[in-house]
């Protein structure tokens, strides 16, 4: 639900570059204005640089399976040891490594990413929990700007059915990840019976159209949505394995 039916979305500007032990809700209390209800959506990486989830590749030393899926794949064997250490289980390996990560994601390269990083030998790995960053994160700024808010830990992920990539939330405090319809009447009084929207992800793409990849805009701001269900979290978002049509 929505006032008036109109949502903003709102970059946050001149946020710099973050780094580990870095105050990240100290940094984007300092560059936005807040309101009561505002959704702050808040990109993995900075998240992760300033939890010092960064490997160096220098002190990475391949085993025999990455080296092995390195040749396959025509890849940095470093790059790809880091990614089975976040991995319990190898999904696919074909032109990509598809795999489930230990926080339960099913996504390529276990999240692991080069991009966005100083260093040309350095990746950041995803939050070990990142329900708990995105609590920690609510719950500092709402200390720092005494406003009621909710937060979402977004990053970008492929999908199986569509091309491209989106952002999704992977952190979810103060707002549903769902909203289950399922037992409502529609319009016409048909019982809906597997509408279950995830609503925390769409406020995630909605915040990406102006958060982008290279504008150095890891914030934004989601203004006037009223999500219609309880407060959540990101594990609600993921399929279990007996649903999942992909593992």
């Amino acid at each position: 639900m929505t006032a008036a039916g109109v949502v903003e979305v709102i970059g946050v500007p001149g946020l710099p570059e973050v780094r580990p032990g870095d105050d990240v809700g100290e940094l984007i209390a300092a560059h936005a204005r807040l309101q009561d209800e505002d959704i702050v959506v808040v990109a993995q990486k900075i998240v992760s640089k300033a939890e010092g989830r960064i490997r160096s590749l220098k002190v990475v030393e391949p085993g025999e399976s990455a080296l092995r899926y390195a040749e396959r794949l025509q890849a940095d064997p470093r790059v790809i040891q880091v990614i089975l250490d976040e991995t319990v289980r190898v999904v696919r390996d074909e032109r990509v490594l598809i795999v489930e990560t230990r926080q339960g994601y099913v996504c390529a390269n276990a999240g692991v990413d080069h991009s966005n990083v100083p260093g040309a030998d350095s990746v950041t790995l995803l939050p070990e929990d990142s329900d708990a960053s995105a609590s920690a994160l609510r719950r500092r700024l709402e200390e720092l700007t005494g406003r009621r808010l909710g937060l979402i830990v977004a990053d970008t992920f492929g999908r199986a059915w569509r091309m491209g990539i989106t952002n999704v939330a992977l952190g979810v405090a103060g707002l549903p990840a769902l909203v289950d319809y399922r037992g409502r009447p529609d319009d016409f009084g048909q019982e809906l019976t597997a509408t279950l929207v995830a609503v925390a992800d769409e406020v995630a793409c909605a915040a990406e159209l102006v958060m982008g990849k290279t504008d150095r805009l890891p914030v934004a701001v989601v203004r006037g949505y009223r999500p219609p269900a309880p407060p959540g979290s990101g594990r609600d978002l993921i399929r279990p394995p007996e649903l999942d049509l992909f593992r």
